[in-house]
């Protein structure tokens, strides 16, 4: 039985005890059923009395006693106690507990999916950054960050698009451009330049594919340099965010919105809804109406419009596209552009709770022997995602980057994700898989299989370790889909590592496989499948993260 069988169930006693005349509520839409801290107060606990008692105008205690009578008849549940205020306190069979392994098996990759954001469509935005530079630190973790977040959004049934969003016009790339034109010539990096090895490197290719740059004049060379050194800069971002294990369905250039005349487009519809004036020769969005801290120019006095306008087009393109809800990531320093796109939604006459989402992440430190580390030549003056990677392997990256909650500044230490050892979260889960599957390889070389789904004995399962781990495994459906619904991925990760624990504890003192000439028994074959049940779990949470599951370590 799992916890979400075990929460129909629930709900079913609440039908049965309304059926019946003994309770007058409406009956709820769902109910949570959580594992207890202390194992004593049973397998499972509930506290839907305390949420019915009110509407049903009687005592918890005694809401918990009507809606008990009928839940202890279920099958596989073996007692109801109520506790406390009003909980019920739900011990369950062996049989109907271990029964969770034999589930876990049969869904292998699809465990933990869900259809609790079935029918959203969802586009999530996410890295975003300009091709000037090499993707930084801050960047990194919104790829490990957003790329988790798109996965477990996707396993709790919503359809999910990852975009890039990115201009290769502008300031930034007048002066990329600039910098790259001067370390062609070997001079000095300009004021308001880009400086680091990258751009000696993407200056070298650029005049050795094009040795005649120079001979139409500096300003069609500067062109050249700048239309080149995007592209390839871009094509590196692309290159190193893929092998990151982070790519992207949809990268979307700023320069698509000008060239549809997506911007006079988006201003008409502003315009049609009231929110638009002009003052001193330039046109405004009345944003403060919504909640910004001040109104916003889209049009500049002399006709040019603003990267604002530009927002505005991107936002209604997106809903024009058909997606539902409207999901950026952002860096720490775009606290502002919450405000002002809640309004921009509200202004086309969107509800924003409903269609739009900011999402700021907070700053990322590398550090070493308790000191920052500043490590990257060729990036100039940040740390750049390559080097991450370098230093402590995409998957500790990875996990990393996503095992803290992304509103939280995090201090990286590069000494202890590089060690193999149990105070590496990313080793200790990544080992508890692979002590998994070298039970499983001992196994078959003892020629013990799983064997027939209907020869497995679930009631077999009733060591105090052997509940604590198939608890555990019964939570994952659900810490996924609360990962999903909060924007949290950073469960997951401290999911495995609760589930790493609890698998070492059991195998410590449950003997999985038979020693020497003992011979095999139910008992041996049933923990197998909880084993396998476990691999399978440890497999898809890993999966969430982007993190790989190794066979060996």
């Amino acid at each position: 039985m799992t916890p979400a069988d075990l929460a129909d169930a629930v709900l079913a006693a609440v039908r049965a005890a309304v059926d019946s005349g003994d309770l007058d509520v409406a009956v709820p839409g769902d109910v949570k059923v959580e594992r207890p801290k202390n194992r004593e107060h049973g397998d499972y606990a509930t506290s839907l009395p305390l949420q019915l008692a009110k509407p049903a105008r009687r005592p918890p205690r005694e809401v918990a006693e009507t809606i008990a009578k009928p839940l202890r008849e279920t099958p596989g549940v073996a007692s109801v106690d109520i506790a406390g205020p009003g909980f019920l306190n739900i011990t369950l069979e062996p049989g109907a507990q271990g029964e969770l392994a034999r589930t876990v098996v049969a869904a292998d990759e699809d465990y933990g999916r869900t259809s609790t954001m079935a029918g959203q469509r969802i586009n999530l935005e996410f890295v975003s950054a300009n091709p000037t530079g090499p993707v930084h630190i801050g960047a990194v973790r919104w790829a490990a960050v957003g790329d988790a977040l798109a996965r477990v959004l996707t396993a709790s049934g919503a359809e999910v698009t990852r975009e890039y969003y990115f201009n290769d016009a502008g300031s930034q790339i007048d002066r990329f451009g600039r910098s790259l034109m001067a370390a062609a010539q070997d001079k000095p990096t300009p004021e308001d330049g880009y400086a680091g090895a990258y751009i000696d490197d993407i200056a070298k290719q650029i005049v050795a594919s094009r040795p005649d740059i120079f001979d139409r004049g500096d300003e069609a060379a500067q062109q050249q340099f700048r239309a080149a050194g995007v592209d390839l800069m871009f094509a590196e971002i692309r290159d190193s965010l893929a092998d990151f294990g982070v790519t992207f369905d949809v990268y979307f250039n700023e320069k698509e919105l000008h060239e549809k005349g997506e911007l006079d487009a988006a201003l008409e519809r502003l315009r049609s809804h009231g929110h638009v004036f002009e003052e001193d020769g330039a046109v405004w969005l009345r944003t403060t109406t919504f909640g910004d801290d001040r109104d916003r120019v889209l049009v500049r006095t002399g006709g040019e419009p603003t990267y604002f306008l530009a927002d505005c087009a991107y936002y209604l393109d997106k809903r024009e596209r058909g997606f539902d809800r409207c999901i950026y990531l952002l860096g720490a320093d775009h606290h502002g552009y919450v405000g002002r796109l809640r309004a921009v939604a509200a202004c086309f006459g969107d509800d924003p709770d409903r269609t739009l989402e900011v999402l700021i992440g907070q700053l990322v430190n590398l550090v070493r022997d308790g000191e920052p580390v500043r490590m990257s030549k060729r990036a100039g003056d940040y740390v750049a995602l390559v080097d991450m990677v370098d230093a402590i392997g995409a998957d500790a990256a990875r996990y990393a980057l996503a095992r803290y909650s992304s509103d939280s500044p995090i201090d990286l230490d590069l000494d202890l994700w590089t060690r193999h050892t149990n105070d590496n979260p990313v080793y200790y889960v990544q080992y508890a898989h692979a002590r998994v599957a070298s039970l499983l390889r001992n196994a078959s070389e003892l020629a013990i299989p799983l064997g027939d789904p209907d020869a497995f004995r679930p009631e077999l399962l009733g060591h105090d370790r052997e509940g604590d781990l198939l608890g555990a495994l019964g939570e994952f459906p659900r810490v996924v889909a609360t990962a999903a619904e909060l924007r949290e991925p950073h469960r997951v990760a401290r999911y495995l590592e609760e589930l790493a624990g609890t698998y070492h504890r059991f195998y410590d003192v449950c003997r999985v496989l038979p020693r020497g000439d003992e011979e095999t028994t139910d008992l041996h074959r049933a923990r197998l499948w909880l084993v396998e049940a476990t691999r399978v779990v440890l497999r898809n949470g890993l999966a969430l993260l982007g993190v790989s599951a190794p066979e060996r370590m």
